[in-house]
């Protein structure tokens, strides 16, 4: 598994990439809500569950203040002690990651733009548009068209 970094929490806490960032942090938040120890590893004495963080707490925190790296760090730490120590609570912080790097699953944009281009003629082309305003307005030097 990639390590999850301090600075992809603070990206998914801070909401930098919109609906798919809340959505990512939505699943971070559920999983370490789970239960610990249904997975515990081998060998570790039952209190251990005890002593180790969930991740709950740092996912608060760091929801408070999703700027500050050391509460991204704190829960970087968090999850990869807990991942050591629950294989179940491993194999699906690995699956949320593998979900959370890969992004929306909306598909490609293609946009093609052909034929003749006139002076002054804007084009615009994307994906994924939130609150988006154009304000233009018709200079006296713009030519008029007429469309007949």
């Amino acid at each position: 598994m990639d390590p999850i970094t301090a600075a992809a929490l603070t990206s998914l806490a801070g909401g930098l990439g919109g609906e798919a960032s809340r959505q990512a942090w939505q699943g971070l938040t559920a999983l370490v809500r789970r239960p610990f120890g249904r997975g515990t590893a081998q060998g570790t004495d039952d209190g251990a569950a005890a002593r180790i963080s969930s991740g709950e707490l740092e996912v608060a925190s760091l929801a408070g203040e999703p700027a500050d790296p050391l509460r991204a760090q704190a829960l970087a730490t968090a999850l990869g002690v807990r991942a050591a120590m629950d294989s179940e609570f491993r194999t699906l912080l690995e699956e949320w990651w593998q979900r959370a790097q890969a992004g929306p699953s909306g598909g490609d944009v293609h946009n093609n733009i052909g034929g003749n281009i006139e002076s002054g003629a804007t084009a615009v082309q994307s994906r994924d548009i939130a609150a988006l305003t154009f304000n233009m307005t018709r200079s006296a030097t713009s030519p008029e068209r007429d469309d007949r």
